[in-house]
This record gives structure tokens, sequence and C-alpha cells, in this order.
């Protein structure tokens, strides 16, 4: 539900940190001027005051309502001016808005989440979700990729996860260096080893559309059915309320009817992953 019910209405905020994870990719930390809720998977529009705005899924956690983060590629306009704020700063937000990801839908089930590259933001929710609520869950295997070691988000939390007793982890890089002592290739090339009940299995894959599509691919090949794979459909979204068409997928809005969608909803439609 967007704030009070009023779509258009954008709360403003102060940024309290920015987090340089990767050459490309900042962390901005905020404190919105009122409590803001989003269930994972949902998305947020983040307003730079006199350039525009641009939706974000937030990289938080759902339960921190008074403290909001977004992890942000630098790739345009207005993630340009992102980039730039620091402390102190003030910004707008939006929302949210969207659907997210169904996690009673989960329980009593083996779940499989596959990341890639900038994805690795929301799925970065999604994992404090599963964390909070894991003994709902039969296992959970976490698999993610980047192109290189220095793009990885996340690194020092993700390799707190690794220490998990109740996650299976593995990560890959599509090229690796001398600091690399994992598995080298893309993401696909890690899921060979997940043993589980594909077929009443749930498999999450956020990322680049190209990555999207060849995890989806391989994990239909292991057994996965249409409708326990969720998609995250955030590339092409703009209003974030479905009236400039942007993200049309089908007979969908990705903004108002997903982000997240099952591979079953938009299979048929032509050209999901441009």
């Amino acid at each position: 539900m967007a704030c009070n019910g009023n779509p258009y209405r954008s709360i403003e905020a102060e940024v309290i940190d920015v987090i340089t994870e990767t050459p490309t990719i900042k962390t901005i930390r905020f404190e919105p001027k009122e409590s803001i809720s989003f269930k994972t998977g949902q998305f947020v529009e983040i307003t730079i005051p006199g350039v525009g705005e641009a939706p974000f899924t937030p990289s938080s956690r759902p339960d921190e309502k008074d403290i909001m983060e977004v992890t942000v590629m630098k790739v345009g306009k207005v993630t340009d001016k992102v980039h730039e704020l620091k402390k102190g700063d003030t910004i707008g937000v939006r929302g949210p808005t969207g659907k997210g990801y169904p996690i009673d839908k989960f329980k009593n089930k083996e779940i499989l989440v596959v990341g890639g590259g900038c994805g690795l933001a929301p799925i970065r929710s999604l994992m404090y979700v599963l964390f909070d609520r894991i003994k709902e869950f039969k296992q959970v295997f976490y698999r993610a990729g980047c192109k290189n070691p220095k793009e990885f988000l996340y690194k020092n939390e993700i390799n707190g996860w690794s220490k998990k007793d109740d996650l299976n982890l593995r990560l890959t890089v599509d090229k690796g260096d001398d600091s690399w002592k994992g598995n080298v290739g893309v993401v696909t090339t890690i899921l060979d080893d997940v043993k589980m009940d594909y077929k009443n299995g749930i498999a999450v894959v956020c990322g680049p559309p190209i990555a999207m599509k060849f995890s989806t691919l391989k994990l239909l090949e292991m057994g996965f059915k249409d409708d326990n794979i969720y998609l995250s459909m955030e590339k092409n979204m703009s209003c974030g309320i479905g009236k400039c068409g942007h993200c049309r997928l089908g007979i969908y809005y990705a903004c108002k009817d997903g982000p997240v969608f099952t591979y079953a909803q938009i299979k048929d439609f032509e050209n999901i992953w441009d």
C-alpha cells in the first residue's frame, strides 16, 4: 500500500549513510520522516529534488520501519545523482508499491534462491525474511554470482551467511583473480549440486535479464514447476503505479501486478527478458 493510500505522495527522508559497495554500486541508507512498511520484493520510488525519480527495491529488512536502504547501480541521470548523495541530504520516498514475495506459500518447502549482479540487492531483503522464519522451511539454498570478485555486493555480510548451519551457500564469478578461491563460471554452473525435491521446491531468481533467462531455463531442466519459479521483473519500471505503460508485460504491468511473478504467469508473453 502506498503512503496513506495516495500513490503520488512522497515522504521526505534524510540520508544517514552512503556505503560504497563496488566501483559502480552504492547503498543509500536513509530515515523517512514517517515510518514506511514494505513487504520484501516490493519497491519504492526515490526522488532526487530537481532531478527526477526512479524505482528501487529496498535491500534492507522489511521489519525495520524507521530506516530503509536501497542499493543503486550508476546507470543514468537519476542514479548518477543518487551516487552524489552524502550524509544529511534530503530525498523523497514514494510507496511502497507492487507485490512482493508470497512467503507464506514457501512454508514447509525447500527454497533455492538464485541471484546475480545488482539483483543481490532485493535478494538481500528476502534473505533477511527467510532467516527470521528459517524454521518454517525444510531447507534454504543460496546461489549467487557476479562478473568478478570486486563486483560482489555485501561481501562481508555474505561471508557471515556462509557460516550459518541452516543455509547451503555457494558463490561464483564469471572471471576470477588471485584473491578468488571459489567457483569460476556463470551462476548456472553452481546449480547442479543443489540436492532437493525440485518438483515440489521453490526457486527465486533475481538479476540481470540474461542471467534470469538462463537460470530459469536451467531450473526448468532440473525439474522445477513453472508456478514454483518466482522472478523479479523490475527492469523497465518507471512510474510505479501502472500509468506510463513502460513496464507492460503481456496483460500485466510489472510495477502494479509485480514486480514478483511466477514463470507460469509470464512465460507465454513475447520478449519477457528484454
